[in-house]
């Protein structure tokens, strides 16, 4: 978890839908579409509203409007302390945006050499999260065994697929997306620790390295 984004992309998301002829909210929204990449999030719609949309052309107009409020998008409070403690050790991001969304992000908030090109989108994998593939390809690029990595997570999908790559799973409930229900929702997913801060996820690590 890098930036603060899962609020203020699926308000964007809700006002572009709500534009195209199927009202939504941005709270609707989060629920039924937060931590799905772009093709499964596009399909999900189509179920939920019956419609067809043109995946690149509504893609598009969700960029946009996404790119229109980018820079109210902070970084995770503690984010840059934390990687700066742990940059001795394999950093990557195994998410469901785009590449060029991530490196857009790095570069924005000053923290890209922490992860350098170890960048891994499930964008254009045959299975996206909750599946395990985005975690395994990126353990696998690193030459970490999957049992001996770590993830850190905010959202059920996420900690899902992490879970199912048999990695270790922090969930973070950091972000402004995170509702009543939501802790109970990541252990059930298979976090095996809840964090509410940077701070807490460092003394986690910490501890599992305590003999």
């Amino acid at each position: 978890m890098i930036v603060d984004s899962e609020f203020v992309a699926n308000a964007a998301l809700a006002r572009v839908l709500s534009a195209q002829g199927f009202p939504i909210n941005g709270e609707e929204a989060l629920v039924r579409y937060s931590g799905l990449r772009w093709s499964d999030c596009h399909r999900a719609i189509e179920a939920d509203s019956g419609r067809r949309f043109d995946p690149d052309e509504l893609g598009a107009l969700v960029d946009e409007a996404i790119a229109a409020e980018v820079e109210r998008v902070p970084a995770i409070e503690g984010l840059e302390p934390f990687l700066a403690a742990q940059a001795h050790r394999k950093l990557a991001i195994a998410s469901s945006s785009e590449t060029a969304w991530l490196r857009s992000s790095l570069e924005r908030i000053g923290l890209q050499a922490y992860f350098g090109d170890r960048l891994f989108s499930a964008a254009n994998l045959a299975r996206g999260k909750p599946h395990p593939d985005i975690y395994l390809r990126a353990a696998a690029a690193l030459g970490v065994a999957p049992a001996q990595s770590l993830v850190i997570e905010d959202h059920p999908v996420g900690v899902a697929a992490g879970a199912a790559a048999g990695m270790t799973v922090v969930a973070l409930l950091a972000g402004r997306h995170i509702r009543e229900g939501h802790e109970a929702r990541v252990r059930m997913a298979g976090a095996r620790h809840v964090a509410q801060s940077y701070k807490q996820v460092a003394e986690i690590i910490a501890g599992l390295e305590t003999p």
